[in-house]
């Protein structure tokens, strides 16, 4: 509903704990955020009476706090002392599948297998050719399938072995929590596009998206699941408290490729992702801002009694606005960050207001103005991203509405040019308001409607997330420069290889 890109999956584990499932339920959604459209569990446990493993499993549609609104749930249905969990956002053309709901969940000859995906396989198309060609039947569109049946295929004999021949067969952007009969393994591809930590709860270790996650079950934060790494956990690893690790190799000619758009727009502020708290990089992101387009340089007319105030989009870019504010205010210059937009908590991503299904409608239903914080005074509004630019130019109406003085946009991010192949759903290029408008930055300026439209250089974004973040590793900013870091199948079609 909002015009922003979404990322596509939040991943939750946690091994040999008495509360599995209802902690993985908490760490999903804290994990809400990164995929709305439905959620899953599976967990492990050894039946008694049936004498063998089992792994039940509760997925549906909807938020997480609807799909686990029966405690029951907990109480009879998900047993067992390791679980892991998923929340899904997909592509338009799968999201009423119910094939495509993660986690997956077979058995095999090797066992039970269960898996949480998040990211996208960049040969996805070349996998499911070679598999039809074979004459394999799927059941979903997701390509989290995929690496199922390489598993399933596998000539290895040892199960850790098959999984090991799998991985080494996918390429792209890839977390994954992977629940056996008796291990937790989670997995990150060798460039690190997606976060994934470890962390400990009364003696139990957990993996997740982001740390928020641990937050909330109170679990510690131990690391970062390193770019690569096959972490296994097992109860040998739980007795020494010492997991396991094995080594995926990069492709070749390829290096580390961290999402920066993970600190731009999806994560959420409280969390520590790629070796760094969320907040502090977009902190910095608001300063970078500020010393690229100085007040001096944005605001025309202000005056004493006509103070120029810097708001934001919230909540997304409100660190980045304090942080603009901020360093303009170090650097002399009159300024006050303030509360001008509020936004609607209460509003699901399916609301529809009765008689009317305009985006400007439901723009107005997410977002309303302070008008006695706006009116007569130069408003500076800083965002993370402009995507398509209608929600932007929709929030610039009703700003202009309060009666301000003047209206300038800054943007804490370049324009969007590209399409992400590593995880994240843009539109199409054509959609773009960058592309559409050929980068002219006064073009879009006057489509949305603002005095002045301002972003963050390309080397500025870097620069400032280095800055505040001294990891030696690279990041991807595929998404503002075209430059794929991992070879991309340019020809795969979302609606058939859904990205996860």
């Amino acid at each position: 509903m909002i015009d922003k890109p979404h990322d596509y999956c939040g991943i939750f584990g946690i091994y040999d704990h008495d509360d599995a499932a209802l902690l993985s339920y908490y760490g999903l959604h804290a994990l809400q955020h990164r995929g709305q459209e439905s959620a899953g569990i599976v967990t492990t446990y050894f039946d008694e009476k049936k004498n063998r493993h089992s792994m039940p499993m509760h997925k549906d549609f909807g938020l997480v706090l609807s799909v686990y609104d029966d405690p029951k749930i907990f109480e009879n249905e998900l047993k067992g002392r390791s679980a892991i969990g998923h929340n899904r956002y997909s592509t338009s053309g799968s999201s009423k599948n119910p094939a495509n709901i993660q986690p997956f969940r077979v058995h095999y000859r090797n066992g039970n297998l269960a898996i949480g995906h998040n990211g996208n396989l960049s040969n996805a198309r070349t996998l499911r050719e070679r598999f039809r060609d074979e004459g394999v039947l799927f059941q979903s569109t997701s390509d989290t399938e995929l690496i199922l049946h390489l598993i399933s295929h596998s000539r290895e004999e040892n199960q850790m072995d098959q999984i090991m021949d799998a991985l080494s067969q996918i390429e792209g952007a890839y977390c994954l929590v992977i629940l056996t009969d008796d291990k937790l393994i989670a997995v990150r591809d060798p460039n690190g596009f997606r976060p994934l930590a470890l962390g400990m709860i009364d003696g139990s270790y957990t993996v997740a998206s982001e740390t928020c996650a641990f937050d909330i079950i109170g679990a510690k934060y131990i690391r970062d699941v390193e770019p690569g790494e096959v972490v296994i956990i097992d109860r040998e690893a739980s007795d020494k408290q010492e997991p396991k690790s094995l080594r995926l190799e990069p492709k070749a000619g390829t290096n580390s490729s961290q999402c920066i758009f993970e600190y731009v727009y999806f994560s959420r502020p409280d969390s520590k992702i790629f070796g760094e708290m969320v907040d502090k990089i977009r902190r910095n992101l608001g300063k970078q801002l500020a010393k690229e387009h100085p007040l001096n340089e944005v605001v025309k007319s202000s005056t004493e009694d006509r103070r120029p105030i810097v708001i934001s989009v919230p909540d997304s870019s409100n660190t980045a606005a304090i942080g603009y504010a901020h360093e303009n205010q170090k650097a002399g210059f009159d300024c006050k960050y303030d509360i001008g937009l509020i936004r609607n908590h209460y509003v699901g991503r399916t609301f529809i207001s009765p008689g009317q299904k305009s985006r400007e409608q439901k723009v107005r239903t997410k977002f309303n103005t302070v008008k006695g914080v706006i009116e007569g005074r130069p408003v500076i509004i800083v965002d993370d991203s402009i995507v398509r630019g209608t929600t932007s130019r929709y929030l610039v109406d009703m700003i202009r509405d309060a009666n301000p003085l003047e209206i300038h946009f800054l943007v804490s991010s370049p324009p969007i040019t590209h399409p992400c192949f590593y995880g994240m759903d843009f539109p199409s290029p054509e959609e773009l308001i960058a592309n559409k408008f050929d980068r002219d930055v006064e073009a879009i300026a006057k489509e949305i409607g603002v005095d002045s439209l301002r972003y963050l250089s390309a080397d500025g974004l870097v620069a400032a997330v280095k800055e505040a973040n001294d990891s030696p590793l690279d990041y991807c900013t595929a998404c503002f420069t075209g430059k794929y870091p991992v070879p991309v199948d340019f020809g795969v079609e979302k609606e058939e290889n859904e990205i996860v």
